[in-house]
């Protein structure tokens, strides 16, 4: 079992490559149960959007994300995000991340908890 729990935990986007969609009026509702991750999240460029993750015992989440943004596309991804717990105690997730629709193409992003 992972160290980090995510349960009941907000996350709003700092960083992205200017391939995402995800930006400070992003936010990510995170639910966890055992190592299973979901969340939920919305604000700027995306509509609706929803992810599921495995949680490894380092905190580390292994996921895959679609989400309907502005214009009306559907776009799905697989990310990799890795925890630093900041001196406040609030969670960073690096992230690396793929779309697997669209132009396929690769970005890194940034998300701290709020």
């Amino acid at each position: 079992m992972s160290k980090i729990n995510y349960h009941n935990r907000k996350f709003r986007a700092v960083q992205n490559t200017e391939n995402g969609e995800t930006s400070a009026e992003t936010v990510f509702h995170y639910q966890q149960e055992g190592n299973i991750l979901t969340a939920e999240y919305a604000g700027g460029k995306i509509v609706k959007g929803h992810l599921i993750g495995l949680v490894n015992e380092e905190g580390n989440i292994n996921m895959r994300y679609h989400q309907v943004n502005s214009v009306g596309e559907l776009m799905t991804g697989i990310c990799q995000s890795k925890p630093k717990i900041l001196e406040n105690g609030k969670i960073r997730l690096h992230e690396t991340w793929e779309w697997t629709s669209g132009d396929r193409s690769r970005g890194e992003s940034v998300i701290e908890e709020i």
